[in-house]
């Protein structure tokens, strides 16, 4: 192994939920990997609500081993939330993300690691086959439709929750508060080099996944009202093509009066164009209410996530953020 690889300082960032049965056999097959791997790091648990012994397990875990610390959220705020709050918390130079089911297999860090060269600060673990149902992947490749804008579309195609990253780039997102989050799009605020490696991908052996379609559907629906101008542009498109389409008609009918004497006969005929016409409007009003809504929770200062508890700080240490 490389040696230099072995001297890096790592926090390895992980958002929790319901994974109360995982855990202790994810602690055992990371922490001899990262030993290997590192002269010194540190596993970051963010507790996300979840309502089962979750953070249980994770005091357990940190009151054992000192290179544990634990986070846990007032509320349910969601994974990219989860994500951004063990970002701050993490004290060394380097950040690996990665899910808490046992799907992203720690044998593959050390590739991911050896990736992160001089000319790239963000290394995404792409799964070679993801292991998730029909309806799931079609929600994932929504998603990652979505990011396409604020990405490009050859680093969006290969997001994943498995990252290696550069701690230095959050400083490009450090005053960032919104309730709505995407790690990916706030890391393309700090940097352009992105890389991606082709990993195993295990299935899932316990629990359920807490991303179900709707949610999934909801996530790239706010990514691309959040983070792009996209659906805006769609809305443009649309009034303009049917504008183009109602002249059309317009010169037809005329025409047609002109030449034949007559006009368009038929009600059903008129009534289809008002209400395609009066659909565009209403389509195009929607877009622009939901961003005036997030207009609406900017102005109110709505913070990402608020810290309930830490395992590493007094009770009392409560954190808004």
């Amino acid at each position: 192994m490389d040696r230099d690889h072995v001297t890096r300082e790592v926090s390895v960032v992980i958002p929790v939920y319901r994974a109360q049965e995982a855990l202790p056999k994810l602690y055992e097959q990371l922490i001899p990997a990262m030993e290997q791997l590192c002269r010194n790091f540190e596993v970051i648990f963010v507790e996300d609500c979840g309502g089962d012994g979750s953070w249980g397990v994770i005091a357990d875990l940190a009151r054992r081993d000192p290179r544990i610390r634990g986070i846990r959220m007032r509320r349910n705020y969601g994974q990219h939330s989860a994500i951004l709050c063990g970002i701050r918390a993490a004290r060394y130079g380097l950040i690996i993300t990665m899910d808490d089911d046992l799907q992203h297999p720690v044998s593959e860090l050390p590739a991911m690691l050896a990736a992160l060269s001089d000319d790239c600060d963000v290394v995404y673990g792409a799964p070679r086959d993801e292991q998730h149902g029909f309806l799931r992947d079609i929600a994932s490749r929504l998603t990652k439709l979505a990011l396409q804008g604020a990405m490009g579309a050859e680093t969006a195609r290969n997001a994943s929750a498995f990252r290696v990253f550069r701690t230095e780039l959050r400083e490009g997102f450090a005053s960032y508060r919104s309730p709505h989050v995407s790690i990916d799009v706030l890391l393309t605020w700090s940097t352009s080099r992105f890389r991606s490696i082709r990993v195993r991908h295990e299935p899932r052996t316990i629990g359920v996944s807490g991303y179900t379609l709707g949610k999934l559907i909801r996530h790239a629906f706010n990514l691309m009202t959040g983070f792009s101008t996209l659906p805006l542009q769609v809305a443009s498109f649309v009034g303009f093509g049917l504008f183009v389409f109602g002249i059309g008609v317009l010169v037809y009918v005329l025409g047609n009066f002109l030449i034949r004497g007559s006009a368009v006969p038929g009600f059903a005929f008129l009534a289809s164009l008002v209400a395609m016409f009066s659909g565009a409007q209403m389509f195009a009003l929607g877009i622009f209410g939901e961003y005036l809504a997030r207009i609406h929770f900017r102005t109110m200062d709505r913070p990402a996530y608020v810290v309930g508890e830490r395992t590493d700080a007094p009770p009392e240490g409560r954190t808004n953020v």
